[in-house]
């Protein structure tokens, strides 16, 4: 029997050998610029990898050779195996080889931006020491930073005091925020303070080690082969949600990757992050996707060919909505409570790596859906999710969004080059560095000043709507210092902190969410309203179950 299946994995073997040699567009039969020792009969590679080969074969990169993102295939093609498994690069530079413009401008660093700005300062969105209140016992209160986008998505997590606990530093201190460019290889610009362990705890004071496996899918792809979908935990994926994060940490350099969104093998636009194919895909939830007539369509393949699922999603066409919404989006990504139960859910708890894609008035709603919080709330006892950034699910249903306009239209404009050719700039920045190129596209009868003056306006509005929501939950907060010092009625904190997690939702979804004022001005205003009243309504509850208590 044994013998059996081998001669029918030899005859099988043969067969696909000489399908892929039949597709000989599959490759270059010789990869013109490898090295001597890499000269290999590419061809051959999709005798085995057969997924790949369809791919490349029907799209843009059919021409490139597998050695120019793989290296050691001369080996692999004469003893196949998992120990002479090919490297595949997931450098940006090269991408960039071919596509100059692109990168350079992706690795562009915005002058005219703070480098580094935290939300507990006074001008922020949540000004100090509000934001420690409102997120009492969540590790987020350690820092909770806006720091500087895509290339040093990577660098600036691993340093910023709440992730790793001050394990790794800068090589040149504060000098490393003088770059000119990204961070390409953050590891170039990084060291770690204790290369000896890998225990992932607080090494400095005012310092939190909240980093996991799931953080890191969403700021590089350099582990994407050895992650099974949804980072479970199975044979042959070196990696999962439940590994040592310092551990993956030292195996990941780039950031936010060109294959995030550009398929290598035949460059149709695609996504990779699971927890996103998932929120796609998902039938149980209505979600901004779901529930859009005109969304594009994907086709998930699986690409898993070590042992074990791992899922891609092709576009039908390039959509950056779906693109960008791999990371700018409201998402699960660390160990909560069970609200059935009471109990811990641990990271080998699949709901530790969840997309709702939803808009803010269903939040709760999908959260009470799979009975997960995140953190209990340290003053109140109320039970609160923390939320990320939902940029997509907040623009998705806006008046531009409605309009047909993409995130790239604002944030990765089409301009001319040097060279007089047009490309899409990959400088993924605020709208408001380019707005010639954005906002006067559509709005030609308006001049520069005038659309900087409005985008202005409609940042002050919301201010003061987001001011007004922390004014009435520093009430609320107040309310319940002096009613649990009382020792009111039971009943009352339960109705109170129901109203806490009501008014916590609607606010920091929109300290959360970058650009909240702009992308959906309609809905922050709504939300931010009813975040004021239920702060309102608990504080009422609290100070009416006091007075009772008194005049008992």
């Amino acid at each position: 029997m044994v013998l059996r299946g081998v001669n029918n994995w030899k005859l099988n073997m043969i067969k696909h050998v000489m399908q892929a040699c039949l597709a000989a567009a599959v490759a270059l039969a010789i990869a013109p610029n490898a090295s001597a020792a890499e000269k290999v009969n590419t061809t051959m590679c999709v005798a085995c990898h057969s997924n790949v080969g369809d791919f490349h074969k029907s799209g843009a990169h059919k021409s490139v050779s597998c050695t120019s993102c793989h290296t050691g295939l001369a080996k692999h093609l004469k003893a196949p195996g998992k120990d002479t498994r090919p490297v595949t690069s997931m450098d940006p530079k090269t991408c960039g080889s071919c596509h100059p413009a692109q990168f350079k401008s992706m690795y562009t660093v915005n002058d005219q931006r703070t480098p580094r700005a935290s939300k507990k300062a006074a001008e922020g969105v949540a000004p100090d020491p509000f934001f420690d209140r409102a997120l009492g016992g969540h590790g987020f209160t350690k820092e909770h930073a806006e720091l500087r986008s895509h290339t040093f998505a990577v660098l600036d997590q691993f340093l910023c005091d709440r992730a790793f606990g001050g394990r790794f530093v800068p090589k040149d201190g504060w000098l490393y925020l003088s770059m000119g460019s990204g961070a390409i290889d953050a590891w170039k610009v990084m060291n770690d303070l204790y290369p000896k362990d890998n225990l992932q705890k607080p090494r400095r004071p005012g310092t939190a080690a909240a980093a996991n496996p799931v953080c890191i899918s969403c700021k590089s792809t350099d582990l994407m082969l050895d992650w099974a979908y949804m980072g479970d935990k199975v044979e042959g994926a070196a990696f999962s949600r439940e590994s040592n994060v310092v551990d993956m940490a030292r195996k990941t350099s780039h950031s936010v990757n060109c294959n995030f969104c550009h398929d290598p093998h035949s460059a149709k636009p695609r996504v990779v992050r699971d927890g996103l194919i998932q929120a796609l895909t998902r039938t149980d939830f209505p979600t901004v996707y779901s529930e859009d007539p005109n969304r594009t369509k994907i086709e998930v393949k699986d690409m898993g060919v070590r042992g074990f699922t791992r899922k891609i999603a092709i576009l039908e066409k390039a959509d950056s909505k779906l693109m960008c919404a791999q990371c700018h989006v409201e998402y699960n990504c660390n160990p909560g409570i069970d609200t059935k139960t009471g109990k811990p859910v641990k990271m080998s708890d699949q709901r530790t790596n969840v997309f709702p894609f939803v808009a803010v008035d269903r939040i709760d709603d999908f959260y009470k859906h799979i009975n997960f919080k995140d953190f209990k709330h340290n003053t109140t006892g109320a039970l609160l999710t923390k939320l990320q950034h939902p940029d997509v699910e907040t623009y998705w249903t806006s008046k531009h969004g409605k309009a047909g306009v993409d995130c790239k239209d604002c944030h990765m404009p089409k301009v001319k080059g040097k060279d007089g050719k047009t490309y899409t700039n990959h400088w993924a920045t605020s709208s408001k560095y380019y707005v010639k190129e954005t906002c006067l596209r559509c709005h030609k009868d308006k001049t520069e000043a005038q659309m900087k003056r409005t985008i202005s306006g409609m940042h002050a509005y919301y201010m003061g709507k987001l001011r007004e929501a922390e004014s009435r939950m520093t009430d609320m907060f107040n309310a319940f210092d002096l009613a649990n010092a009382m020792g009111v009625d039971e009943a009352a904190l339960k109705k109170a902190r129901e109203l806490h997690s009501v008014a916590h939702t609607n606010w920091e979804y929109w300290t959360a969410v970058n650009g909240a004022w702009f992308h959906n001005p309609e809905m922050a205003q709504a939300s931010l309203a009813k975040s004021a009243a239920a702060a309102q309504e608990a504080t009422k509850v609290l100070r009416d179950a006091m007075a009772a208590k008194r005049a008992k």
